[in-house]
């Protein structure tokens, strides 16, 4: 019972946002700062890299039609430009200055782990995903929710493979910390939505960050190959309202942490 109150804490109608679609193209919409820096800095370097395509093409192209042997049947026979040596060096360095001065903060922003409104530890084993709220002296598993069940717990027919039976629940503009980590062999804690992707290495305990600004429900994948149903441990990310959080996260401490009942000493003797 205090499973299904704690399931019942969160609204059913959280909108789905992290969701991959049947042909889709692109990213899925940004739910932090981090994922949308890094959408843009995609983009940034998607413009970068396509401009020195055409400029490598368009080279090829002019030496193919201007000095193939028919046209230039009485080819040069100098070894050295030093102008075009120059340029082909200071070029290619001044556009990984471009990149490094816009990509390199990213990276940062990333490493650099804030202080936590809530830190949950998550770790992966063969195949499921075990996360336990430091802070509250809690902790479940959360296994892929098979098909049948996908409409009992408010999730739709294409959503198998990506539903959980149990979520894991925050709340909306708090700076969430993870700290991740396997038990078995390496596996990788990723949600595309949030910009966030961190290994977990038996053995070492590393650290993400993201603070969600809409609410809704996400989803990703174990993103390192860890044995025969790596396909088979998603992750489910529910971002509600901190009022929804703190309803939620009282019952679920009934529910998963117990109650402390306490003990008749003298009877027990």
């Amino acid at each position: 019972m205090a499973g299904a109150a704690a399931a019942q804490a969160v609204p059913a109608d959280l909108p789905v946002i992290g969701k991959p679609h049947q042909g889709g193209l692109g990213f899925q919409p940004w739910a932090t700062s981090l994922a949308h820096e890094l959408q843009w800095l995609d983009g940034f370097i998607l413009v970068i890299i396509t401009a020195i395509v055409i400029f490598v093409l368009g080279l090829i192209t002019v030496v193919i039609l201007r000095y193939n042997a028919k046209s230039n049947p009485k080819p040069a026979k100098f070894t050295h430009n030093t102008p075009v040596e120059v340029a082909w060096t200071l070029i290619p360095i001044l556009i990984l200055i471009v990149i490094g001065v816009y990509s390199l903060p990213a990276l940062f922003r990333q490493q650099v782990i804030p202080d936590a409104d809530v830190t949950v530890k998550v770790t992966g084993n063969q195949w499921y995903w075990s996360y336990e709220y430091v802070d509250s002296g809690f902790g479940f598993d959360s296994f892929l929710l098979p098909r049948e069940e996908l409409a009992s717990h408010g999730y739709a027919d294409d959503e198998y493979l990506l539903a959980t039976d149990t979520a894991v629940v925050l709340p909306v503009n708090k700076t969430i910390v993870m700290q991740v980590t396997g038990s078995d062999v390496i596996h990788s804690w990723t949600i595309p939505a949030f910009g966030v992707k961190q290994d977990g290495v038996p053995g070492r305990l590393a650290e993400l960050w993201f603070k969600a600004e809409k609410e809704g429900v996400y989803f990703g994948q174990c993103s390192e190959l860890c044995g025969k149903d790596h396909s088979y441990m998603p992750i489910t990310v529910k971002i509600v309202s901190q009022q929804v959080y703190d309803t939620w996260l009282a019952q679920a401490k009934a529910q998963y942490a117990g109650t402390e009942t306490p003990v008749d000493v003298a009877s027990a003797d």
